[in-house]
């Protein structure tokens, strides 16, 4: 119980040898942990980077929150590519504004193919930038995600690709996302359907709740996402790139940016199949926060999307599918509207930070994206 009388659950987090407390008595709990097991030099302070990735509290807009940085990491990576390079034929370039040139396609690369020794280098490389994404350096995640694709035959160009990527983390190595508690104070542009309404088709909709979940404590929480596809973004399959971010409250917690495993005729279904994976995302996301006891509101996760159509299907129940071929997608969308569980709207293309997952931005459309939530 918080000193205000407010309830709430005390949380431990165990991984190897790094243990975690969350609690407004965080010592006093490390302290009885400290009877049962020798800590590293006996000490019990505030968390300064966790798995890698830098924690720190600051005051922004006139609220304390944390802040995770993947700083210290970047730096130890990029350091040690520039040392390994002295021995090879690759080099960063001097200037990297972007961390890939706009103009570039991997697919469409036909340089000759990397020798053995390139090649695992090559793996070696994609494996310690996609850390870096998962500790939260977002604005790479879809390069990094274009070029994972060709780690079975790597070419000498895809390898340029990399070097340049590094060369933009050495030039701009500070990027942190921060972990805002507010709610979101997002508008909605759309008119939608309730979930009754929905039932009229869906009477089974229901959302699947935890068994034995505990009870909810603490403050309420809602989850926000935005998403986006690129029609045919491949120049030589022809497969569509899915991208999308969950926030809780306004705290990203969950980016993907991957390639669609099927290739859609239209804008539409492409945009209906990174929805759909948007949805699965956000309901196992939805199970695990109750499964922490973390409330929710009795309301759907709002999604915003840019596509008008694809709203227009998902959120209003006499839209009717004209396209077979996404009846899955299309079923799947409206059954959780009708469960409650999400709720989409639509949003200016202009403004969906989600673009920065499906396609190559300009520098400066790309820190208008990210200027929002990072910093």
């Amino acid at each position: 119980v918080k000193p205000n009388g407010e309830e709430y659950y005390e949380y431990i987090l165990c991984y190897v040898d790094d243990v975690l407390c969350l609690s407004v008595r965080a010592k006093e709990v490390m302290q009885e942990f400290g009877t049962k097991f020798k800590f590293k030099g006996d000490k019990i302070e505030q968390p300064a980077a966790y798995l890698g990735v830098g924690l720190k509290q600051k005051m922004i807009q006139g609220y304390t929150m944390w802040a995770i940085s993947s700083e210290t990491y970047v730096k130890a990576a990029v350091k040690n590519v520039e040392e390994t390079v002295k021995n090879k034929r690759w080099k960063m370039p001097s200037k990297a504004p972007t961390p890939m040139a706009n103009n570039y396609e991997p697919e469409l690369d036909g340089s000759p193919e990397l020798n053995s020794d390139n090649h695992k280098y090559y793996q070696e490389l994609i494996g310690v930038l996609r850390w870096a994404t998962e500790l939260g350096r977002v604005d790479i995640l879809l390069k990094i995600s274009l070029l994972s694709q060709y780690q079975a035959a790597p070419r000498e160009g895809h390898m340029e690709q990399l070097m340049r990527i590094f060369a933009y983390l050495r030039n701009k190595p500070r990027f942190s996302l921060y972990m805002d508690p507010q709610l979101p104070n997002a508008e909605v542009h759309t008119v939608q359907s309730s979930s009754d309404d929905f039932k009229i088709l869906y009477r089974d909709a229901k959302e699947e709740m935890p068994r034995g979940m505990p009870e909810p404590k603490g403050r309420f929480v809602e989850t926000t996402a935005f998403v986006d596809a690129s029609h045919a973004a491949n120049k030589k399959t022809r497969r569509s790139h899915s991208g999308y971010v969950i926030f809780v409250n306004r705290a990203p917690v969950i980016w993907f940016s991957k390639k669609q495993n099927t290739i859609e005729a239209s804008t539409f279904g492409s945009e209906f199949i990174a929805l759909k994976s948007c949805i699965e995302a956000i309901v196992h996301l939805r199970f695990k926060l109750r499964m922490f006891g973390i409330p929710m509101r009795d309301q759907p996760t709002q999604i915003f999307c840019d596509n008008e159509s694809v709203v227009k299907n998902a959120s209003q129940v006499e839209s009717t599918l004209n396209k077979k071929h996404n009846s899955i997608a299309y079923h799947y969308c409206r059954w959780n509207a009708a469960a409650g569980v999400t709720s989409v709207s639509w949003i200016s293309g202009d403004a969906n930070i989600a673009d920065a997952f499906t396609k190559r931005l300009t520098v400066q459309r790309r820190e208008y994206l990210f200027g929002e939530w990072t910093y």
